[in-house]
């Protein structure tokens, strides 16, 4: 009888640290929907209306009340698919303060070619008043952090 009623116990146990790790998956993956949430993928169209007009305009004048950072990516990019996650979080991180873009050059090649992406991840981080910086390749979250602190003037 003893027996039994310890290997109840044991497997309660078992059962409860499941379910809270679980719990914790869960959690994560409501945290990134969360900050995919935040992150919209721009079009020609929403680019121009969003961000910047490069065809009406010839000097940079952005067009949002905040500024933005823009990730070029693909999805078979390995390099595109290691960078995701910092953008998720910077996202997440500086929501309300900065606007987060994505843009597939797959889908937007002629975005690419009016900023003359041509390699991937790309990410230009656009301040409110002064000229965009164009970043490539995969970075740190520090250096991703610095340049928004450096070029955009946000602070979490």
């Amino acid at each position: 009888m003893n027996i039994l009623k310890n290997l109840s116990i044991v497997a309660i146990s078992i059962l409860l640290s499941l379910s809270s790790g679980c719990k914790g998956q869960v959690t994560k993956k409501q945290e990134a929907k969360k900050a995919n949430a935040s992150i919209e993928h721009l079009t020609v169209a929403t680019f121009k209306q969003k961000v910047f007009d490069y065809e009406k305009n010839k000097t940079w004048k952005m067009a949002g009340d905040k500024p933005c950072i823009i990730d070029f990516y693909a999805d078979w990019c390995g390099p595109c698919r290691v960078l995701a996650p910092t953008v998720e979080q910077v996202a997440s991180e500086y929501s309300g303060k900065i606007d987060v873009y994505k843009v597939n050059v797959d889908e937007q090649p002629d975005l690419a070619n009016a900023f003359g992406i041509s390699g991937i991840p790309a990410v230009l981080f656009c301040p409110q008043t002064d000229q965009p910086k164009m970043s490539t390749g995969v970075i740190s979250k520090a250096d991703f952090v610095k340049t928004i602190k450096e070029v955009l003037k946000v602070d979490i």
